[in-house]
């Protein structure tokens, strides 16, 4: 196993990086207290091709793959979380359509979404169905010419701002995962409204709505895949989605031991910086490798789906530890501050916050390892295809 990063993917990385160092990070806290969601950050990495890293060329991405975006989101991750997070559901929705969409659908959608012309939200979660996304409610009723939506989504990350939504709707009572399709809605469709912007503890650059859809009428054209196809497409999307989180947690983590560190050098106390102190200084190589554990986990999960592996539960390792691994570290960041990271006069707090929500979305941990379990006991004895 080749870990080395290819000239190109060094380049990219270096975008992403000064980027996020020049304009994510400076104005981070300022879009965090204040609420603010820059439709101009994300123009610029639509300008930067960070928009459609899934998608070819000639529908207007760059194609680079699961690995090298893991490489981009980390790095995104370091200068702003929320931005990070997402441009990376934006990227998993216009793959999504890449993958099971049509023709006409790739030119109407893909291209204005990976050229960053237009912004992609993902809808699964609803009130009733959360881990158990199976139980959805929200209902498209077949009409002529194609189907009325009625119900709540929750939860939605890039809610009111996003100019489309793919949606997973009910259009079979009478089976549960059968009766999931999946349905393009886009922004200023009659029917369709959303809920006040959610009060968070984090992620506040990022709104998150409910979608509210009152006999709102969908054309038959804006159905992903088949009737029936969409429990499927979500999950599909969800595992590449759980690449991208443990990815952005990398990045978060590395921050937050960055600055840690940096002010342990600093930090004077009985004469002395704290981090000549043997304590801190075993603190830090436990979460270095941490850090550094998380980041192959995600990387080789990136790298199976690249070469068209299996990897659910890759994928779902490499978010269940990445995201456990940044929980622990930015709780670990605030306490070598001791009171000045209890400070909002400090970042560590707020990336102690941001790390929580990596924990729950995309699958909590504890649905994570309900997948993980569930690949294992595929095979007798545990035994899985050798792909070391």
């Amino acid at each position: 196993m080749n870990f080395k990063l290819t000239d190109e993917q060094r380049l990219i990385r270096k975008a992403a990086r000064d980027f996020a160092s020049k304009e994510l990070a400076p104005n981070t806290r300022e879009w965090e207290e204040t609420h603010t969601f820059s439709r101009k950050v994300f123009d610029r990495m639509g300008e930067l091709d960070f928009a459609g890293l899934y998608v070819p060329e000639e529908y207007g991405g760059t194609g680079v793959g699961r690995l090298t975006a893991a490489v981009v989101f980390e790095e995104l991750a370091k200068g702003c979380f929320a931005t990070a997070v997402y441009v990376s559901v934006h990227n998993m929705v216009t793959n999504l359509i890449y993958q099971y969409g049509n023709e006409e659908q790739w030119e109407r959608w893909v291209t204005p979404l990976a050229t960053g012309k237009m912004l992609a939200a993902y809808s699964l979660t609803e009130a009733d169905a959360g881990s158990d996304a199976a139980a959805l409610g929200c209902r498209a009723v077949r009409t002529e010419g194609g189907y009325v939506v009625n119900g709540t989504k929750l939860y939605v990350t890039s809610g009111g701002v996003a100019d489309i939504y793919a949606v997973m709707v009910r259009t079979d009572d009478a089976q549960k995962a059968r009766g999931i399709s999946t349905i393009v809605v886009e922004k200023g469709t009659p029917g369709l409204s959303y809920g006040p912007s959610e009060a968070k503890m984090g992620l506040n650059a990022s709104p998150t709505t409910e979608l509210i859809f009152n006999d709102c009428f969908i054309p038959a054209e804006n159905l992903i895949g088949g009737e029936g196809e969409g429990f499927n497409i979500a999950l599909g999307a969800l595992n590449g989605g759980r690449i991208n989180i443990g990815a952005c947690s990398v990045g978060l983590a590395q921050q937050a031991f960055d600055y840690s560190l940096t002010y342990a050098h600093k930090r004077q106390q009985f004469g002395k910086p704290i981090v000549s102190f043997q304590g801190l200084q075993f603190l830090f190589s436990d979460l270095a490798t941490r850090i550094e554990a998380a980041r192959l986990m995600v990387y080789r999960a990136a790298s199976l789906m690249d070469e068209g592996q299996p990897c659910v539960a890759e994928a779902a390792m490499g978010k269940l530890f990445a995201t456990d691994m940044a929980m622990k570290v930015t709780t670990e960041a605030v306490q070598v501050l001791g009171g000045y990271g209890y400070m909002r006069s400090y970042p560590v707090e707020m990336y102690m916050r941001f790390a929580k929500i990596g924990q729950i979305f995309e699958g909590t941990n504890q649905i994570q390892r309900v997948v993980i379990s569930r690949e294992l006991t595929k095979y007798k004895g545990g035994k899985r295809p050798d792909l070391y």
